[in-house]
């Protein structure tokens, strides 16, 4: 494991290094729930390289490539239960005429593990900035419970919820804002035969001190393989923030295109 971890992080900060580069156009437009990460990890190491295409509504109107580097691995947890640990980390830059017009950062970590019978734990770190949606530093670490409420081999449906304490620094000389929320996650897949995947994924998190100030996020797509480690995603994101920062509007969208690669 020892190994396997080098080469990981070695990876990852030749990747980041690669997205920081001032002149790189390409971008990873594949949100994520912001208290949820989708772990596929085994006891050997998976890692995953997407690129593609992307356009984008809202607070920016762009055409841009996109692009995401993921790792995800299995070790012993507690009470000798499987731990699933997953981490990605994305850059979004875009440039006209030589001035930036899109630039948006993340970092995720993730873990997950069964506690009880089918139910499964999970605590999560998010980290996010964007400028151009007035976010400095937007950081959430959450903790909840989850399980898989149907399976029949072609058709699944699961459910998360949980709690996650939320800090907003803005762009703008808007206070910064900390409050805790409640977080609900709901995801749909459809097995439409061995190659060919239809998803539904929809993200929700609620102010505890103020359930009027909310955010939903809802991401469907088609996935299909074309080879043995290659794959096309299509997808359409739409982000709604209730209460957004001052000055900005509160409906983001983005339709991405992109090629995955799995080694």
């Amino acid at each position: 494991m020892n190994n396997k971890m080098t080469h990981s992080l070695l990876a990852t900060c030749i990747c980041a290094s690669i997205l920081m580069a001032d002149d790189i156009k390409v971008a990873d437009v594949e949100a994520q729930y912001t208290t949820r990460t989708d772990i596929k990890a085994s006891d050997k190491l998976q890692q995953t390289i997407n690129f593609g295409f992307a356009n984008t509504t809202g607070n920016t109107e762009t055409l841009n490539l996109n692009g995401k580097y993921t790792l995800a691995f299995s070790t012993v947890g507690y009470d000798s239960e499987k731990l699933s640990i997953a981490f990605d980390t994305s850059a979004f830059v875009t440039k006209n005429s030589d001035m930036t017009d899109n630039e948006e950062y993340t970092v995720n970590l993730g873990l997950e593990q069964n506690i009880a019978g089918d139910w499964l734990g999970y605590a999560s770190a998010h980290w996010l900035r964007n400028t151009f949606r007035n976010f400095d530093n937007k950081i959430m670490f959450g903790a909840g419970v989850g399980k898989e409420l149907y399976n029949d081999g072609q058709h699944s449906f699961k459910m998360k919820v949980g709690i996650a304490y939320n800090i907003e620094q803005y762009s703008n000389n808007q206070p910064e804002h900390k409050y805790t929320s409640l977080t609900e996650y709901l995801e749909y897949n459809n097995q439409m035969n061995k190659t060919s995947l239809l998803f539904v994924k929809i993200g929700a998190s609620e102010n505890f001190d103020d359930f009027g100030d909310y955010e939903v996020l809802a991401v469907a797509g088609f996935s299909f393989a074309v080879a043995e480690s290659l794959s096309v995603n299509i997808e359409e994101e739409v982000r709604y923030d209730k209460i957004a920062p001052i000055g900005f509007k509160s409906t983001d969208t983005k339709s991405i295109v992109r090629v995955g690669y799995n080694f």
